[in-house]
């Protein structure tokens, strides 16, 4: 057939009218799939083999075309159709007036995405539910009354211990102690927190402690007037202090009318008989929360006295686990004994925990940690994980680390849903915003991910990766020198050795580059392999990137639990050593995106 008379026979048989219109309808279908399926937490995968699908479908479809034709008795082979008895004419013209209303269609959903869902997309992470559920509410530290102010941790401990047995009822919204604590000591109204919070109540209260006297004072307030819905004084002995949580917890819930567990009883939070031990342990805690590299090993200190004080308080090992994971996977400059042996403690802290209450979410969570950040057995880590959500599912560090494991099974989107959830309860933690603006970059949704580095550098820029987040998503979109600028005002000298390396490379600095890859490979060899290989492969080098993505594979380095969709290993994807490498990590080829 010569090629004029194969265009005259793909025009007469509707093959290039069928080729519109299917292309034109899978644009459209997938488009509405991209935005409606994420809402329902389908994971990405689905979304890939809906297109792969589209795809595979194409030339079946144009082949098909070519081979039938549609008549008035059905389908027949094109052939067999006299041409004085063939409709493809009008099949033409009712195929125009398809490719007509699809295209309609698709101009109305573009318009629909770019001038409405889109605005409300990139206003999500910054803005509040415009309906705040009357059953959430914000636990303030209750004042402490009394003139040692020394008990200060004390007035903390019962606002804690309150608010950890109401964030156990499901029904409740509670919003993590990180934000709830972020006002202590300021002069703000309620109505003012309940907004920055996003809740519907506000419980605050105070203590007064004399010699053998407890008095504690606790009122429910209603944000949207300011109104209290039940308030409550109870004067008791000191020794009794559980139990005045417990009473105090109870009348909260029933003023909130909120349907109690089965057993019609409030959980009991794991806890000590030592006092000493408890405040030492609530000291930590606030050192662990403050999230930076100069808090830890405060943390550290008050946490090892409370473990020594009570060696069978679970709470205790598990925060301690926790800080050695940070102080081992964060900070600068460990040699290789120093990072072994905070491996070591991290994991004998976590099963001290473990041993002491086998069902305790932060112990469950401090496990985990040792399996994703050191262990690699990314399939255990997810399995216990999975356990802490189902005891905890409003924690905001599980919901943290169920994120993490959606990631690295390539399921970003689903990471995006698990770490905004974890904002919307513990909104003003810095920590948690690290985690959900990492979690966005590797959904590549870059600027949505720029504003929740800008808001971590505003809450506390001793953060690690506070400015240098940022800085990843400068190199990411090819804004070296905005890269450059946001690494200076990093305060944990890895992160902005990393960001500042490629960045200055990318700008031509070489000079400069090569000094800050060798500070960073001076410091950090031992430890830190993986930022060195991000900093080769932003370079182009993907030899030596190779070669210290194994190393960091022998040296147990965390980094790597970030780096399926690392955006500054994008140059290796496409090398055959990519792959044998995520074999290594023992992940199956389709994890990948």
């Amino acid at each position: 057939m010569k090629l004029d008379n194969f265009f005259v026979e793909l025009k007469r048989r509707n093959v290039i009218r069928m080729a519109g219109l299917y292309l034109v309808g899978a644009w459209l279908l997938i488009q509405v799939a991209s935005t409606v399926l994420p809402t329902f937490d389908v994971p990405t995968w689905a979304i890939r083999g809906l297109i792969i699908i589209v795809a595979l479908g194409f030339i079946p479809t144009l082949i098909f075309s070519w081979i039938f034709e549609m008549t008035p008795e059905g389908l027949k082979r094109d052939q067999e159709v006299p041409p004085e008895q063939s409709i493809a004419p009008q099949t033409a013209r009712r195929m125009d007036r398809m490719i007509i209303v699809v295209l309609v269609l698709a101009l109305a959903y573009f318009a629909l995405d770019k001038f409405v869902l889109g605005p409300r997309r990139d206003r999500a992470p910054n803005e509040l539910s415009a309906s705040v559920s009357s059953q959430s509410i914000a636990v303030l530290p209750f004042v402490n009354m009394s003139s040692d102010k020394e008990q200060e941790y004390f007035s903390d401990g019962l606002s804690e211990e309150l608010l950890n047995q109401l964030a156990q009822i499901p029904q409740l919204r509670v919003i993590a102690r990180t934000s709830s604590f972020s006002f202590k000591g300021k002069e703000v109204d309620v109505s003012t927190i309940a907004k920055a919070l996003n809740v519907a109540n506000v419980l605050e209260g105070s203590v007064r402690r004399s010699a053998n006297t407890l008095r504690v004072t606790a009122q429910l307030i209603r944000a949207s007037d300011s109104s209290h819905l039940w308030s409550q004084t109870y004067d008791r002995d000191r020794t009794d202090i559980f139990k005045v949580q417990d009473e105090i917890a109870a009348d909260v819930v029933a003023a909130l009318k909120v349907k109690l567990l089965p057993t019609q009883e409030l959980p009991k939070a794991p806890r000590t008989n030592n006092p000493e031990a408890y405040q030492q342990y609530l000291q930590g805690r606030y050192y662990l929360n403050r999230f930076s590299i100069a808090d830890f090993e405060k943390a550290r200190v008050f946490l090892e006295r409370a473990a020594e004080l009570d060696p069978k308080f679970p709470l205790a090992w598990a925060a301690l686990s926790q800080v050695w994971n940070l102080e081992t996977g964060w900070s600068d400059k460990l040699t290789r004994a120093e990072f072994d042996a905070g491996v070591v403690r991290a994991r004998d802290a976590a099963d001290r925990a473990l041993k002491l209450d086998p069902d305790l979410p932060e112990a469950l969570t401090a496990r985990f940690a040792i399996q994703f950040y050191f262990d690699f057995d990314w399939k255990g880590g997810a399995e216990t994980i999975r356990r802490a959500q189902a005891l905890a599912p409003s924690d905001p560090l599980v919901l943290i680390s169920a994120a993490q494991v959606a990631a690295i099974f390539g399921d970003y989107a689903r990471g995006v849903v698990l770490a905004r959830r974890a904002v919307a309860l513990d909104p003003v933690n810095a920590q948690v915003r690290v985690y959900l603006g990492n979690a966005l970059l590797q959904a590549r949704k870059s600027a949505e991910s720029r504003t929740e580095y800008e808001r971590v550098a505003e809450l506390n820029p001793s953060t690690p990766w506070a400015y240098a987040g940022g800085g990843m998503v400068d190199l990411f979109e090819g804004k070296n020198a905005e890269a450059l600028a946001a690494a200076e005002h990093e305060t944990t000298e890895f992160a902005r050795l990393v960001v500042s390396a490629v960045a200055l490379w990318n700008l031509g600095r070489k000079e400069e580059s090569d000094a800050a890859l060798a500070t960073l490979i001076k410091d950090d060899a031992d430890v830190g392999a993986f930022q060195i290989a991000e900093v080769y492969s932003g370079r182009g080098d993907k030899d030596n990137a190779f070669l210290w993505l194994d190393r960091a594979r022998r040296q147990q380095d965390p980094g790597l639990a970030y780096y399926p969709n690392d955006p500054l290993l994008d140059p290796l994807r496409s090398d055959p050593r990519w792959m044998a490498f995520h074999r290594s990590m023992g992940l199956a080829e389709d994890q990948l995106k």
